[in-house]
């Protein structure tokens, strides 16, 4: 469904949520690390959702990657994905067909419309605050 760079930026901008909300920046390899991404790879995203506002960076020695808190409640997982994978998980076909559509639908095309809309509506609605409040408590994790 999503890229590995869009799984990856998801875990990477919710790990440096939770670290933001303890007034901590995160520098690359740490994120690597806690995410489980290969560096160059994790600072390519970094630099894509750098670019797009939903983190921030700093140089020099306390230099690193935060999240302003009150943007942790604001910034939803479909800012995300928007900003590394742009709409294809909107407007794809679910078998991976490059002409599918209503007028020419694959076997899946209308049950996986309603799964896409399901999807957009989940990922517009879950805020980055939302994703670390497991996380807070060792519910959940982000790394395998």
């Amino acid at each position: 469904m999503f890229s590995k760079a869009c799984e990856y930026g998801i875990r990477a901008a919710t790990y440096i949520a939770s670290q933001s909300l303890e007034g901590r920046r995160v520098s690359l390899k740490e994120i690597a690390e806690e995410i489980d991404s290969p560096v160059a790879f994790t600072a390519k995203i970094l630099q894509q959702l750098s670019r797009n506002k939903i983190v921030a960076s700093s140089k020099g020695a306390y230099g690193g990657f935060e999240i302003e808190k009150s943007n942790i409640e604001r910034i939803k997982l479909g800012q995300i994905v928007h900003a590394i994978d742009g709409d294809k998980v909107y407007v794809g076909c679910g078998l991976g067909l490059k002409k599918c559509n209503a007028n020419k639908p694959c076997p899946v095309h209308d049950r996986f419309v309603a799964i896409r809309d399901d999807l957009k509506n989940m990922l517009e609605a879950t805020s980055l605050r939302e994703m670390t409040m497991g996380l807070e408590v060792g519910t959940t994790y982000l790394k395998r």
